[in-house]
């Protein structure tokens, strides 16, 4: 059984410490876990830590994986547009990535499968150049999951897409963690989402955990009051599902809200 757990990490960049004291329990293979925070908070460099591709102290315990090697796949954020390969020789290289480059009929099927899964099979043979932000996005997402990596960091992969697609793609990606007994971390600013998709949910704030657990529990009034400096509610929909409700942002002890609202009286 694959499982991820970070003892008291931090990561550097030269002799800068931007994320310190970073431990949670231990993350189980088919469990999405969604890495919230502000902007700037430390979430992508926490990825890149776990990904080897920082250096910094504390541990990064890893067990029950099919090979060391290629067991962490990190879906960075910005992805190139300046590629002169085509979509599916994109995606092609990915999945031979670390392997033989003999090509056989299982790896040409999974890769249509996974792109048609993905709803981007129709610009297979564009150039990566020539896509929109959306396109690649969903191109960059083809790349890792071809690879079939036992652990999946995924650096905000719906922030240029649609409404549809990010269902499509958070649907997808929490059946194939289940399916596959993957361990997904999902780096998230749309909170919803969190509480819809995410089995627990990691919270970094200015390079520390704030606090870490399941995300109906973590996601509350007063996390995102701390954390995020809005007053808002968690509501039930029709369905049960938590949703989140921002009524104002706090500003020393008022709000942007209420300030508005004195406003409009004086004009008034």
């Amino acid at each position: 059984m694959v499982t991820l757990r970070l003892d008291d990490i931090g990561a550097s960049y030269g002799r800068k410490l931007l994320v310190q004291g970073v431990t949670t329990p231990a993350f189980t293979c088919g469990e999405v876990v969604a890495v919230i925070g502000p902007n700037a908070a430390g979430k992508s460099t926490l990825f890149k830590r776990i990904a080897g591709l920082l250096r910094g102290p504390g541990q990064v315990h890893i067990e029950g994986v099919k090979q060391e090697q290629d067991a962490v796949c990190y879906m960075p954020q910005d992805t190139s547009a300046n590629s002169v390969l085509t979509v599916y020789e994109s995606i092609l290289l990915a999945r031979k990535q670390g392997s033989s480059w003999s090509v056989g009929d299982d790896d040409l099927k999974y890769i249509d499968e996974t792109m048609d899964a993905l709803g981007i099979s129709g610009i297979a043979f564009k150039n990566i150049g020539e896509l929109s932000g959306g396109q690649r996005q969903l191109a960059s997402l083809a790349q890792s999951l071809v690879r079939e990596p036992d652990i999946l960091l995924m650096d905000e992969p719906t922030s240029a897409l649609d409404l549809s697609r990010q269902m499509e793609v958070l649907t997808h990606v929490r059946s194939l963690a289940r399916l596959r007994g993957m361990v997904v971390l999902i780096a998230l600013h749309d909170l919803n989402h969190a509480l819809r998709f995410a089995d627990q949910t990691l919270v970094i704030a200015n390079g520390q955990m704030i606090t870490c657990g399941p995300s109906s529990e973590v996601i509350t009034s007063a996390l995102l009051r701390e954390v995020y400096h809005v007053e808002a509610r968690i509501e039930p929909c029709s369905r049960g599902l938590g949703q989140v409700i921002v009524d104002s942002v706090a500003e020393k002890g008022k709000t942007f809200t209420r300030l508005a609202a004195e406003s409009c009286s004086q004009g008034a």
